[in-house]
C-alpha cells in the first residue's frame, strides 16, 4: 500500500557489522518529488548552455577533488556496506580512473557523425542529451553528455549520493543538475518514472529489481538500461598457470565478500589439474581474514544484510545436503566469527553438481564451488547452462584457443587469464537475465544521447 501523498517516508540503514541502525533519512512527499523533477528539466536547460569543454572542465575538477574525500567516502562504505578499509581507497581511485577515461573520449564520442558525401547536399547526425533517473555507474558520461541527473541511492548507502552532489556542486556544476531523493516505496518510484519528468532510467541491482523497474516504465516509451545479476563462470584448462589462476579466481570470488555482480560464482576445471587447483586455492584462502571491516588487517567483512546471509547459507545447505564436500582449509579465524553482524567465512566446495542452487542461482557471497570437466566442449556447455550471462573467464596459455572459445560463450564480457575487472574502455553489457543496454566505453555514451539527423540541400 502506498504512502499518503503528503507524508514523507522514513528510511533506516542497518549496519551489516552490528545489525544496529546507523543512518536515518527522510523521503519526499509527492509534491516535493514532482517539483524535483521539474527542477531537473530547468537545470538541464541551463546545462545545455555550457559548451562541452565547459562541462569537461567541471567534471575534471570534481574528479580531481574526489581523492580529498577518500577518507569520508571510505568510512561510509565501511559503515554502511561492511567494505574493509583495506580496499576502500582503491575503490575511490578506480572510480576516478574510470571518470578520467570518460573525459578523454567524450569529445570524440559526442562529435557529429557525417553522412555520405553528395554534391549539393550536406548531412550529419547530431547528438543531443535528455534528463533521466540514474545510478552512479553512469554519472560521468551522463553529465558530459549534457544531462541533468536524479540519483535514487540504495537505502543501504544513502550518503553516497549526498557526497557526490556536494563534490560536483563545489566543482561548479549548475544548481539542480545533480539531485537525489531517498525512497523505499515502489509506488512512489513508479510515480516519478511515469511523471513525464524522466526520459531514461538506468538501474543497477538484482534481476527482481530490474524487472520491477521495467514494469514501472512500461508504456511510457523511455529507454531503460539494466545492469543486473550474474553467475559468472571460470574455466581452468589443463595448461593453465595453476598458482596464478588460483590466486586471481579466489580474489574474484570473495572480494567484497563475493558481493559483486561480476564476481566468480562457479569454477570449472579440467579433471587433470582439479586437485592441483583446489590445493592452490586452499593456500590462497589461508591468507584471508574475516572480521571487523574497520580493522586494516581484515580482507572479508560482513555481507550486506540478514536476508543475504540467510540466502547464502541456503545455497550452502542445498549443496552439502546433495553431496558437495567442504574443502575449505582449516583456519581459526574462519571458525571464530564475530558474534554480531552478518559474517560468513569463505567456503570452498568440491564435488558439486550443475543443478545445485550454488551453480545456478546468484549467491552473492564468498562461496567458491568447483566442478570437474573432461574437455573444452563440456566446459563451454556448462558455462552457458545458466540463466545469466554477464562475464566469464578462461585460464590457459593457449590464447588463440581461448579466443575461439570466447565466441561460443554467451556473456557480455569474456576474460582470458583475468576476471572481475570492468575495463572502462570496453563495453559493459549483459546477456540473458544479466541485463540490457551498455555502459562504459564510447558506446556507453550513446544511451545518454538522442540522435538528430540534419539534411541540407545547399544548391537552390
Amino acid at each position: 500500500m502506498g504512502l499518503p501523498t503528503d507524508e514523507r517516508e522514513v528510511l533506516t540503514t542497518i549496519s551489516p557489522t552490528t545489525n544496529q541502525p546507523i543512518v536515518t533519512r527522510h523521503g519526499l512527499n509527492s509534491a516535493e518529488l514532482n517539483a524535483l523533477g521539474h527542477r531537473a528539466r530547468e537545470a538541464q536547460a541551463r546545462l545545455r548552455k555550457l559548451s562541452l569543454s565547459q562541462r569537461q572542465g567541471i567534471v575534471a575538477k570534481a574528479l580531481a577533488s574526489l581523492p580529498d574525500s577518500r577518507d569520508v567516502l571510505g568510512q561510509d562504505l565501511t559503515k554502511q556496506m561492511g567494505r574493509p578499509t583495506a580496499y576502500t581507497p582503491g575503490e575511490i581511485d578506480t572510480a576516478v580512473k574510470r571518470g578520467e577515461y570518460c573525459l578523454r573520449i567524450s569529445s570524440d564520442a559526442m562529435s557529429d557523425t557525417p553522412g555520405d558525401e553528395q554534391r549539393g547536399f550536406r548531412r550529419y547526425i547530431r547528438k543531443e542529451p535528455y534528463p533521466y533517473l540514474i545510478l552512479m555507474n553512469s554519472l560521468i558520461p551522463a553529465l558530459l553528455a549534457g544531462n541533468a541527473v536524479v540519483l535514487k541511492p540504495s537505502p543501504q548507502t544513502p550518503t553516497v549520493a549526498e557526497h557526490i552532489q556536494r563534490i560536483f556542486v563545489a566543482a561548479g556544476l549548475p544548481e539542480d543538475v545533480i539531485q537525489y531523493f531517498h525512497c523505499g516505496s515502489s509506488e512512489q518510484l513508479e510515480g516519478f518514472i511515469r511523471s513525464g519528468n524522466v526520459d531514461m532510467v538506468s538501474f543497477t541491482g538484482s534481476v527482481a529489481g530490474g524487472r520491477a523497474i521495467e514494469k514501472m516504465a512500461s508504456g511510457v516509451l523511455i529507454p531503460v538500461c539494466l545492469e543486473l545479476g550474474g553467475k559468472d563462470p571460470a574455466y581452468v584448462r589443463a595448461d593453465a598457470d595453476i598458482p596464478k589462476a588460483a590466486e586471481a579466481i579466489v580474489d574474484g570470488a570473495i572480494y567484497n565478500s563475493g558481493q559483486s555482480c561480476c564476481s566468480v560464482e562457479r569454477v570449472y576445471v579440467h579433471d587433470s589439474v582439479h586437485d592441483d587447483l583446489v590445493a592452490a586455492m586452499k593456500d590462497v584462502l589461508r591468507g584471508h581474514r574475516v572480521g571487523d571491516p574497520s580493522d586494516k588487517d581484515t580482507t572479508l567483512g560482513p555481507v550486506i544484510s540478514k536476508k543475504a546471509f540467510e540466502s547464502i547459507h541456503q545455497h550452502l545447505t542445498d549443496a552439502l545436503s546433495r553431496g558437495a564436500a567442504d574443502a575449505t582449509p582449516k583456519h581459526p579465524n574462519f571458525e571464530q566469527l564475530p558474534s554480531e553482524g552478518n559474517f560468513i567465512a569463505p567456503r570452498l566446495l568440491i564435488n558439486v553438481k550443475q543443478d545445485m542452487e550454488v551453480m545456478q542461482e546468484e549467491t552473492f557471497g564468498p562461496i567458491i564451488p568447483v566442478m570437474r570437466v573432461s574437455d573444452d566442449a563440456q566446459a563451454i556447455r556448462l558455462m552457458n547452462d545458466c540463466k545469466y550471462g554477464l562475464t566469464a573467464s578462461i585460464w590457459t596459455k593457449e590464447i588463440a584457443r581461448a579466443e575461439e572459445m570466447a565466441d561460443e560463450i554467451v556473456a557480455g564480457t569474456v576474460f582470458i587469464n583475468r576476471c572481475d575487472y570492468p575495463s572502462p574502455d570496453l563495453a559493459w553489457s549483459g546477456r540473458k537475465l544479466s541485463g540490457k543496454g551498455v555502459t562504459l566505453s564510447r558506446f556507453g555514451f550513446e544511451q545518454f544521447l538522442k540522435f538528430k539527423s540534419v539534411h541540407i540541400k545547399e544548391s537552390l
